[in-house]
């Protein structure tokens, strides 16, 4: 929280719609990816400069991908060239937005968030990806590598593929997809390490368990505040009447609401799970300390007895006639041991060892 803040400070006083880049920078240099494609051709190629970037229209689909959002002055002339809102501009520069949607006329804004877990470490690492889209353009843009979009490429080589034969509304619909398929490989990483502690908890629980349990908490709470607005956001592209979106669109935007629905319900279902996981630690401590009371308890009640008899062949009377016997001594250990023996076999009935 404390790092949001400073990060919001460096706006502070500057009028709306100033180009401030929020966020770390991640790339030396800004990386622009110029994808031009239709049914029959596919053509690709990186651009030097901004300049490089002007809107055509030729009856086919372009996709202008962003890599790197530190250069405010890049990313302003895009922005420029485009006919981007000044306010959009800024949204894309200020890497700690939330998900969201937002409709110009003749276009849509799309702001969402990439999420990536170490499957070692547990570490969770967030991307910001905004699109802007109208009929024949997309234009994404994307804080550094790794690159979220890889697996549209690859699709975008196959001639015969679905979205070579459609408009960017399409494009920008897989664009989302693939963002909502990288929660499903989080949550996937998540799981595992769910178990891991899981396991941990039930064979050997210890202070770093409840800790693991307290950072996945945090991690499922951080992914909770991501997914809610995702749903918003499918929802409202699926209800939009925007002329951006086709008709046939709006049926692959439909499975798009189901699985952000999907994820809502097993980031519920893991939070319930840990939320579990954290009652069943206190009460495998708890326990522990009662295994560890009861056999402190019963050492103590077989010594009761023996502090009894020493304390009263201990006191000072002269007058004792045990102490004059020859075998006084053997006897008063056999006297202890039958005792013991006997409050052993006791506790034993009553299972109480």
């Amino acid at each position: 929280m404390e790092l949001f803040l400073k990060r919001q400070a460096k706006k502070a006083g500057l009028p709306p719609g100033s180009l401030v880049h929020v966020g770390t920078p991640k790339m030396d240099k800004v990386r622009i990816n110029v994808t031009e494609y239709n049914e029959s051709e596919l053509r690709e190629h990186v651009v030097e400069g901004a300049d490089e970037c002007l809107p055509e229209d030729r009856g086919i689909v372009t996709w202008i991908d962003v890599v790197g959002l530190h250069d405010t002055e890049t990313i302003g002339k895009i922005g420029h060239n485009f006919g981007l809102h000044p306010l959009l501009v800024e949204d894309v520069l200020n890497t700690n937005q939330r998900a969201k949607i937002e409709e110009y006329e003749g276009r849509i804004f799309v702001v969402l968030k990439v999420y990536y877990i170490d499957k070692q470490t547990h570490d969770i690492s967030a991307e910001q990806v905004s699109l802007m889209f109208n009929r024949d353009t997309v234009i994404s843009f994307q804080e550094g590598d790794p690159d979220a979009f890889q697996s549209i490429r690859k699709r975008l080589m196959k001639t015969n593929g679905r979205l070579r034969s459609t408009g960017a509304d399409y494009l920008a619909y897989s664009l989302i997809d693939t963002v909502v398929d990288h929660y499903f490989i989080a949550l996937e990483s998540l799981g595992g390490w769910i178990d891991s502690v899981e396991e941990e908890l039930l064979f050997d629980p210890s202070m770093k368990t409840m800790q693991e349990i307290h950072r996945l908490r945090r991690a499922v709470l951080f992914l909770k505040k991501s997914v809610w607005p995702m749903r918003e956001l499918a929802a409202d592209l699926e209800r939009s009447d925007n002329p951006v979106i086709r008709d046939a669109t709006k049926l692959y935007l439909r499975d798009l609401t189901d699985h952000t629905v999907r994820l809502v319900e097993i980031i519920e279902a893991f939070r319930d799970m840990i939320s579990g996981m954290q009652d069943i630690y206190l009460s495998s401590v708890s326990n522990r300390m009662n295994e560890v009371m009861k056999v402190l308890t019963i050492f103590a009640s077989i010594f009761i007895p023996f502090t009894f008899i020493a304390g009263i062949y201990g006191m000072n009377f002269k007058y004792m006639p045990e102490l004059e016997w020859r075998w006084s001594y053997p006897a008063l250990w056999g006297v202890i041991l039958v005792i013991g023996v006997c409050m052993l076999i006791y506790f034993k009935r009553k299972r109480w060892l």
